[in-house]
């Protein structure tokens, strides 16, 4: 599949709600739809785009396959799921179902971790459900390790860029 990372562009902002609607894991016990409005009424996942685009630490970047967007990944300071501190970027990163497990995830991911590095970030934040095992593996497979300061269904876990135990080209062709 051909796709071109870039840099967001202002007046596509708004996608964001759409991608973080996409980024929230459903188990698979649950049954129904879940209300498209939980990310503006639940503030933990409001802030994670609310204002994005006005403060300096924010960044992200987009994924199009044909002119189309298909996914965001990008990183603020916020008090949002994944929040530890106020030098550590949140990152939430999210697709369209159909784009899923062609490595495209895993690209956005190599090319934020480059420019947080490069950008002179110590270490990146992020939360996940429990029960997303496969996601759970692939940060830690990366070298996101998890924290305390979780609850009852999520993990903190971060990414220390001081640490040996990854190279973010170690993504490439994965």
């Amino acid at each position: 599949m051909n796709y071109i990372i870039r840099k967001i562009n202002r007046d596509e902002i708004n996608l964001l709600e759409d991608f973080l609607y996409e980024a929230i894991f459903i188990p698979s016990w649950y049954k129904g739809e879940l209300p498209r409005d939980i990310i503006f009424t639940n503030p933990k996942l409001y802030n994670a785009i609310k204002n994005f685009g006005s403060k300096s630490d924010d960044y992200c970047l987009v994924t199009e396959v044909d002119g189309k967007i298909v996914g965001a990944v990008w990183t603020s300071i916020a008090d949002e799921y994944g929040h530890i501190d106020d030098e550590t970027p949140s990152l939430s990163i999210s697709l369209y179902k159909e784009y899923r497990n062609h490595g495209i995830g895993s690209e956005m991911l190599r090319v934020i971790l480059q420019h947080l590095k490069s950008a002179g970030y110590k270490q990146i934040s992020l939360s996940v459900n429990k029960e997303n095992l496969h996601a759970v593996h692939v940060y830690k497979k990366i070298g996101f390790k998890i924290i305390d300061g979780g609850d009852e269904t999520e993990f903190i876990m971060i990414y220390n860029f001081a640490k040996k135990n990854f190279e973010v080209d170690s993504l490439k062709n994965k």
